[in-house]
C-alpha cells in the first residue's frame, strides 16, 4: 500500500473539521502552451527576456531534465491530467473534432480514468479551472477535451474556454507582402503579427484576471486552482511592446547546422522550414516567438504577484509545466511532431510549502506523468492506481536525489507501424522510432543533437541500457471513435 495512502488513513480524513479542512495546502497548476526550454532559467536564449521566470526558478525547484509524455497537446495533456502515460493508452497524437471527454472512449484504459482535478475534488478540495487545460485551440471553437464533470466551476464555457477572447491582428495577403504560397495552415494562423486591440481584451490576460480574482475570494474549502496560458502557441500574435524587447538586429537564431537530418529520423516536416527560409521569415518567427514568451512571462507574473498578496500565500503548493518542447527551425522543424530534446524538454517547477528546496535545479529526468502522484503526495492524498508515474517529493526535499526512472516520451508517425519512443537519463538521449531507426545522443557534448552516435564504436553499452527502458508492448495508435456522444458534430 502506499505510503501516502497510510498516512491519509491515519490522519482519519473523514474526522476533519472544515478548519482543518482549509488548513491543507491549496494548489496553483499553470499550464502554459508550447513553451519550450528557450526561457532564462532553462536554456537562456540569447536575448531572452523572462524575469518571472527567473522571479519563480527562485521560489520552486527547477525541473532542468523534464520531458513531456508526447509531443503534442492533446495526448500530452490528457497524460498530465489523467497520470496515464501514451504508451498505457494509446493516445500519441492530436485527435480532432471533440466537444467533451472524448479521450474516455478514444481509449479503453481511459473510461474510468479520475482526472485530476475531479481526485482532488473527491477529498476535500474545490476545483476551479480556465483558459487552456485539456486541448483546445484559438481558431476551433467548440473543439475541446475538457471534462466538464470534473470540475466544480470553470471560466466561461468549458468545451470552448478560449476561442472567443483572442483577437487577431491584421492580416495582409502574402502576395502583397511578396511571400510565396505554400505557408502551412491558413489565416496566416502559422506567422506573427502585432495586435492592435487593447492587451487587456486578450485571452491570457482575462484568464490570469480570473485567476487573480480566484486568489483574492475567500474559501472556505482547500482551493484546487488551474491556470492555462496559451500563449506562445501559434499564432506568435501579441502587442507591440513585446516585439520592442527584441530588436531585429539582435535576434539570434536557433544552433542548427546544414544537412542535420543525414543521420536522423525524416519527420515530416521539412517543407514548413523550406517555406520560411525561402521567404527570410526564420528571423521574424523568431521574433515573433520570443515576444510571445515575453508576453506570457508578463502574465505570469500577474499571477505571482496575485499569489504574494493573498492569504494563500504561505499555504499553496505551486506547479507550471507546459505541455511540449517547441522548434522554431532546430533540426528543420517547426512546432513540434518529434522526439528530439528541443521537442520534449519541457519547463516544470514545483513549490511545496516546508518541503521543495526552492531556488535550487534537479537534473533527474523526470516526465510529466509524474506530476499527479506529485500533487497526491503533497496533498498527503493516495495517488490512484491508474497513474503510470512516480512521486518527484524526493526530489523536491533533496535536488541531488537520485531516480531510477528515465523520462519517457511517445509518439505515433504517420505510415510507421508502432509507435516510436524517446528515453532521457542526466546525459544521454536514446530514441528508437516505429520503422526501427535508432538515434543516440550525448547531450553534455552535443545539446543540439548534431551528431547521432546510435550504432558507433564505443557507444554500444550506453545504447543497450537505454533501450532497456523502451516499452516492449505500447497500446496500439489509437483513433477517432465514430460513435462517440463527444464527437463535435454529434453536438452541433
Amino acid at each position: 500500500m502506499r505510503s501516502c495512502l497510510v498516512l491519509f488513513v491515519l490522519l482519519g480524513i473523514q474526522g476533519l473539521t472544515a478548519a482543518d479542512e482549509v488548513q491543507r495546502p491549496n494548489m496553483l497548476f499553470i499550464a502554459i502552451d508550447d513553451l519550450n526550454d528557450y526561457i532564462s532559467p532553462l536554456d537562456n536564449h540569447p536575448g531572452i527576456q523572462t524575469p518571472n521566470f527567473d522571479r519563480l526558478a527562485e521560489r520552486s525547484v527547477n525541473f532542468t531534465n523534464a520531458h513531456c509524455a508526447a509531443p503534442a497537446c492533446h495526448p500530452s495533456r490528457v497524460s498530465v491530467m489523467t497520470g496515464v502515460h501514451p504508451a498505457t493508452s494509446g493516445i500519441y497524437r492530436n485527435l480532432f473534432g471533440a466537444h467533451g471527454p472524448r479521450w474516455r472512449h478514444e481509449s479503453p484504459v481511459l473510461q474510468n480514468a479520475i482526472v485530476l482535478s475531479q481526485h482532488f475534488r473527491n477529498h476535500g478540495y474545490r476545483a476551479v479551472g480556465g483558459g487552456k487545460i485539456f486541448h483546445t485551440l484559438q481558431w476551433t471553437a467548440g473543439d475541446s477535451q475538457n471534462d466538464p464533470h470534473a470540475w466544480d466551476d470553470y471560466r466561461g464555457d468549458p468545451l470552448n474556454p478560449i476561442a472567443p477572447d483572442w483577437p487577431r491582428a491584421k492580416r495582409i495577403p502574402d502576395a502583397k507582402t511578396g511571400l510565396t504560397k505554400g505557408r502551412p495552415l491558413n489565416a496566416q494562423l502559422f506567422g506573427t503579427a502585432v495586435i492592435d486591440a487593447p492587451e487587456d481584451s486578450y485571452g491570457d490576460h482575462l484568464v490570469a484576471d480570473w485567476a487573480i480574482e480566484q486568489l483574492q475570494a475567500e474559501h472556505t474549502q482547500p482551493l484546487f486552482l488551474a491556470v492555462g496560458l496559451f500563449r506562445p502557441h501559434i499564432p506568435w500574435e501579441v502587442s507591440q511592446r513585446w516585439f520592442d524587447l527584441y530588436a531585429d538586429a539582435d535576434v539570434q537564431l536557433p544552433p542548427h547546422q546544414t544537412n542535420d537530418l543525414d543521420d536522423a529520423h525524416d519527420h515530416g516536416r521539412t517543407h514548413w522550414h523550406q517555406w520560411v527560409t525561402q521567404n527570410k521569415q526564420w528571423p521574424k518567427f523568431m521574433r515573433g516567438y520570443l515576444a510571445s514568451i515575453s508576453y506570457v512571462d508578463h502574465q505570469l507574473g500577474r499571477i505571482l504577484n496575485a499569489l504574494d498578496e493573498s492569504p494563500m500565500k504561505d499555504n499553496t503548493i505551486l506547479v507550471l509545466w507546459s505541455d511540449h518542447g517547441f522548434h522554431i527551425g532546430e533540426k528543420e522543424n517547426w512546432e513540434k511532431f518529434a522526439l528530439w530534446d528541443q521537442t520534449t524538454h519541457v519547463p516544470l517547477f514545483i513549490h511545496a510549502p516546508g518541503v521543495s528546496q526552492d531556488g535550487q535545479s534537479s537534473q533527474q529526468a523526470v516526465t510529466l506523468t509524474d506530476v499527479y502522484p506529485t500533487l497526491c503526495d503533497l496533498a498527503q492524498i493516495p495517488t490512484p492506481d491508474q497513474c503510470d508515474g512516480t512521486t518527484l517529493v524526493p526530489q523536491l526535499r533533496d535536488v541531488d536525489a537520485k531516480r531510477e526512472r528515465l523520462s519517457l516520451t511517445s509518439f505515433q508517425f504517420t505510415n510507421e507501424p508502432i509507435a516510436s519512443h524517446a528515453v532521457s537519463d542526466t546525459r544521454y538521449r536514446y530514441i528508437r522510432y516505429g520503422n526501427g531507426f535508432e538515434e543516440l545522443y550525448d547531450l553534455d557534448s552535443d545539446p543540439n543533437e548534431f551528431n547521432n552516435l546510435a550504432g558507433t564504436a564505443g557507444h554500444a553499452q550506453i545504447q543497450a541500457r537505454l533501450a532497456a527502458h523502451i516499452p516492449m508492448s505500447a497500446a496500439p495508435d489509437r483513433t477517432v471513435p465514430k460513435d462517440s456522444p463527444y464527437n463535435r458534430k454529434k453536438n452541433q
